[in-house]
């Protein structure tokens, strides 16, 4: 199969890094993992025994979700900074220039309080880790020159990173635009009497800095030995309480009276409101966009690839005024530029500045309302986008899915996203059932009494397999000429209902279909989850990226335990104790003796996905 396209795009000297080969990896936070030597919580060094793992499978790539410091809601897509990595990631028995054996009872201490036999994440290890890691400081710092050169080589954002943590903790926690007023604006005077005031502490945040640098370059190194990629996520926006936020509010980088979101859309009614301040494009262009070639400039000391987050956030963001009721949700915004004859250029402006002084490659997330000229784009400048299996349907037609041999080549194919269900759930809870809060509403629009839709929902929808939430069509109501009928629509009166039936009735035997299964039985099996991976595996994508959690789904033990195989990262929209916590069942130890990098590695080798 030919890729050439990437060898005369724009990105080619980043594929020489890489090499045009088809390749399979694999996608997880780093919060997922943990190993014998874990302390509470998945370590970046026990990246080493997931690239192990990873050889004997025949995956090249290892995809991490943000490693940047998160905030206390957890989401790695909500930084404080864009540049700071996650401090509780770090290994204790790993720090430079310390004897950690003098802290090993501390530490087993802590193994103890945060034990690795739960499916959850406890993220009260944060603190708890930070407080031994002040101590340790303290007692064990000597500045020396590798850490001196750590400073000044990030004196971009380092300091004012630092100097953030610390007014934070001055300030109660509280963020920064409630902090006391000459904190909050970075007065220069208060500032210098901050730095003179809390010298340790602003040199403690630091050094966990440099610890972290040092660990995750040592891991990089590794990677390479064993001719695997590491690919980070860059995430697209930051959080409206970060290092970054505060420190570059002079600049004015960032639209103050604005959050971003995303429009209304058939899952969400309302549209979203994120949060996060909106970027500040032409001032940052101004700058010639040195924030975020700095950003990329230090991201590459750890990874080969990077992931841009929300790909069409670089044509136009979803903009919504500060002072918009929340309960109107993204009902109320418009893009950000609001001319469409502007995107493009802002796309490329934004893209050339992301592929100077750094040698990684891009990958594309272009999923969501996508404009037509970002797929053009991607190809011109030889981006992989983001294929997602159960999205990939012919919407002109009746919707059955699109074989994965048509997929773009410039594209990363994935089963599953963190942020949607596992391919299990999705297959045995979701597949040939409709959003009933959504069906609901559309009857309503067309003015249909209360009365009328609960009798049409009698007529359409089988109650044994429905549910409040989601409604499965009676097998009676064959084609979509029966459903129009009953309604006594017309065609063109009837498309919202016309649209949601193709995309859902007969949904299983539609994919089972497409994998090459038996569609007489349509009960998920192993050898469903198999002919699935193989399918995905012979598409026409460059590469193949799968969640960890969606690989241990090979693995029959495992998949016979439904609350396992059901499990997800991340409910989007939803404050739910699951969102970010979820574990991997055992350790990488057991991992890598289970058995399942066997047939890993056999699918890989039968769909040509030799990248090693």
């Amino acid at each position: 199969m030919a890729y050439n396209l990437f060898k005369s795009s724009k990105t080619s000297d980043k594929w020489k890094e890489i090499g045009v080969k088809r390749r399979a990896g694999t996608a997880f936070p780093l919060f997922y993992l943990y190993s014998r030597k874990s302390t509470g919580i998945g370590e970046i060094p026990d990246l080493k025994i997931l690239i192990d793992w990873c050889k004997k499978s025949r995956l090249s790539i290892i995809q991490l979700l943000p490693m940047n410091e998160t905030g206390y809601d957890h989401s790695p897509y909500n930084s404080i900074s864009t540049f700071a990595l996650e401090p509780m990631y770090l290994r204790i028995y790993d720090l430079k220039n310390v004897d950690a054996k003098k802290y090993d009872s501390e530490i087993k201490k802590l193994k103890r309080k945060f034990p690795k036999n739960n499916l959850k994440v406890d993220y009260n290890i944060k603190d708890e880790k930070i407080n031994l890691l002040w101590e340790i400081f303290q007692n064990e710092y000597n500045d020396g020159k590798e850490f001196e050169n750590f400073r000044r080589k990030n004196s971009f954002w380092l300091k004012q990173y630092a100097l953030y943590k610390v007014l934070k903790e001055v300030n109660r926690l509280k963020g920064f635009e409630e902090w006391q007023p000459k904190h909050k604006r970075a007065d220069a005077k208060e500032l210098k009497k901050i730095e003179a005031e809390y010298k340790d502490r602003i040199l403690f945040f630091m050094w966990l800095q440099w610890q972290l640098y040092e660990q995750f370059m040592d891991v990089k190194k590794y990677a390479h030995s064993k001719k695997i990629f590491i690919m980070g996520d860059i995430p697209f926006l930051v959080s409206r309480d970060s290092a970054d936020v505060w420190c570059f509010q002079k600049k004015k980088y960032f639209k103050m009276d604005k959050l971003s979101g995303a429009p209304p859309d058939m899952y969400f009614a309302k549209g979203q409101r994120w949060g996060m301040p909106v970027y500040n494009w032409e001032v940052i262009e101004k700058d010639r966009f040195k924030y975020l070639k700095e950003r990329l400039k230090y991201a590459a000391n750890f990874y080969d690839m990077y992931r841009i987050d929300h790909f069409v956030g670089l044509f136009r963001v979803w903009t919504i005024d500060k002072e918009t009721p929340e309960e109107m949700g993204g009902l109320e915004g418009k893009f950000y530029p609001e001319e469409e004859n502007k995107w493009q250029e802002q796309a490329e402006k934004i893209l050339n500045a992301m592929l100077t002084e750094n040698d990684m490659l891009p990958v594309a997330e272009d999923l969501g309302t996508v404009p037509d000229m970002s797929y053009k784009v991607l190809e011109d400048y030889g981006i992989p986008g983001t294929n997602v299996m159960r999205w990939m349907r012919n919407y002109s037609g009746n919707y059955d899915f699109i074989n994965p041999f048509k997929y773009r080549r410039n594209s990363a194919a994935m089963i599953s996203t963190h942020d949607s269900s596992t391919f299990c759930d999705w297959y045995e809870n979701e597949a040939g059932k409709i959003d009933a809060e959504n069906f609901i509403g559309i009857c309503k629009n067309r003015g249909y009494s209360e009365q009328s839709i609960k009798r049409i929902i009698q007529i359409f929808f089988d109650e044994s397999k429905s549910s409040d939430h989601k409604l499965c069509w009676k097998k009676e109501i064959s084609n979509v000429y029966i459903m129009i009928g009953i309604l006594n629509l017309q065609w063109h009166e009837a498309w919202n209902f016309i649209d949601i039936y193709l995309s859902s009735f007969g949904e299983k035997e539609k994919f089972l279909e497409m994998i090459g299964s038996d569609t007489e039985n349509i009960e998920l099996t192993p050898d469903v989850i198999r002919k699935t991976f193989e399918a995905i595996g012979y598409s026409s994508s460059i590469f193949t990226i799968q969640l960890l959690n969606e690989y241990l789904n090979l693995h029959e033990e495992l998949f016979s335990n439904k609350e396992l195989r059901e499990s997800r990262i991340n409910y989007p929209g939803l404050m739910s104790d699951s969102n970010w916590k979820l574990r991997m069942p055992f350790t990488l130890e057991k991992l890598k003796i289970c058995g399942l990098h066997r047939t890993i590695k056999e699918i890989n080798k039968k769909t040509e996905r030799n990248g090693l």
